[in-house]
């Protein structure tokens, strides 16, 4: 058995916890990028308490989900007003931003220089400078993961700048700052983070240190996303999710995703829609096709019993089979109003080309199954707006 585990230096979990990050900043530099999203209202208390403490501040604003060309400009300022570290306050694009300049702040040469794919690929060789990762989401964990998803436009591709070092010096999961979420993006987070409690749970390279954190964060987000959609201040339900996206961001950095990421990655870099949607409207497709083809061509698989697991996990029925849990998120996602992917320009002229990036994304490789063109293309099919069949 070989298995690793790295996260975050320090990760502080509480409703509150924000509070404390000032005085926590100060031990780590005295000039500090901020990164948040298209406002700062959310960053406001932070700011006034990194004031108070006389810290410096340069705030810059992501809209949308990151590209190269937004985080070579944020790299450009941080580096013009001599910032010393990076905070990033917001949703995971936010967070991948940050980590992406924290990392360039502290190596030589170009972003093209270390990306996976498109560029040159090399290692990073010194750690980031000092990175406080604080989410305002509750779904994709990225404050506790070991790369950033960037956007290449250009390349009409999502890549990975990918390394150990990369892990923020300090996490903070504060739940009080999920109060506010839309319940769109409440829907779409949280089924992000249920994609990431599953894909690593029956991947092929299990990892048996974040299994149990793995069910644990399946159970919470059963009994709490759809009372986090319905409404939105319900504390015991924003606490269930934040735990379950940090769980779940905890398993993908120690494990291998699956068809879900694999097939939402390269179709984040072609159409306009949201990571969380895609993977939301591919989840349960993805699930019905594995167990399907598992039990055609590897009826023995044990992921097929982890599969039965899930289900169980997800229903609180101990003779649930795996076709109950796809049912069940497929029924999630309808009451969660997930809309079809031909709503964001997915269309069947795409899938030749998608099809062949699919077969490259690194996340295939933890599938637990290898699924063949017919397959991908079927799937495909059904996330424009059809359900899957049994």
């Amino acid at each position: 058995m070989r298995f690793e585990f790295a996260t975050a230096t320090r990760i502080l979990f509480g409703l509150g916890r924000l509070d404390e990050v000032s005085t926590l900043t100060a031990e780590m530099g005295r000039r500090v990028f901020i990164v948040t999203g298209h406002t700062v209202q959310r960053a406001e208390p932070l700011i006034k308490q990194l004031k108070q403490k006389n810290l410096e501040t340069v705030i810059f604003n992501v809209q949308g989900e990151p590209t190269t060309d937004l985080v070579l400009n944020g790299v450009d300022e941080a580096r013009q007003s001599h910032c010393d570290m990076v905070i990033g306050i917001g949703g995971g694009s936010v967070l991948d931003t940050g980590k992406a300049v924290a990392a360039l702040l502290a190596n030589e040469g170009d972003l093209f220089d270390y990306l996976e794919v498109i560029g040159r690929g090399r290692p990073l060789k010194r750690p980031s400078a000092p990175c406080i990762a604080i989410p305002t989401t509750s779904g994709t964990g990225t404050e506790v993961t070991r790369n950033a998803v960037l956007t290449s436009p250009r390349h009409r591709i999502k890549v990975s700048l990918r390394s150990l070092t990369m892990l923020p010096r300090l996490a903070v999961i504060d739940p009080l700052l999920t109060h506010s979420l839309s319940p769109e993006i409440t829907a779409s987070t949280g089924l992000d983070a249920l994609t990431q409690l599953i894909e690593p749970y029956v991947s092929r390279v299990p990892n048996p240190l974040i299994d149990p954190i793995c069910l644990d964060g399946i159970v919470r987000v059963a009994r709490s996303l759809r009372k986090a959609y319905d409404k939105g201040d319900d504390e015991s339900a924003r606490e269930d999710m934040a735990l379950a996206s940090l769980f779940s961001g905890l398993a993908l950095a120690n494990a291998k995703l699956g068809a879900v990421h694999g097939i939402a990655g390269p179709m984040g870099g072609m159409i306009p829609v949201p990571h969380g949607v895609a993977c939301a409207r591919l989840l349960p497709i993805v699930m019905m096709t594995n167990i399907k083809a598992l039990e055609s061509r590897f009826s023995d698989s044990p992921v097929l019993k982890r599969y039965g697991e899930i289900a169980k996990t997800l229903t609180g029925e101990s003779q649930a089979e795996s076709r109950d849990g796809v049912r069940w998120i497929q029924d999630l996602c309808q009451l969660l109003n997930i809309p079809g992917l031909s709503q964001y320009g997915l269309a069947k002229k795409d899938f030749p080309e998608l099809v062949g990036k699919v077969k490259q994304a690194s996340s295939m490789k933890g599938n637990p199954i290898d699924l063949t063109d017919e397959e991908i293309l079927n799937i495909l099919n059904h996330a424009m707006g059809k359900e899957v069949s049994e």
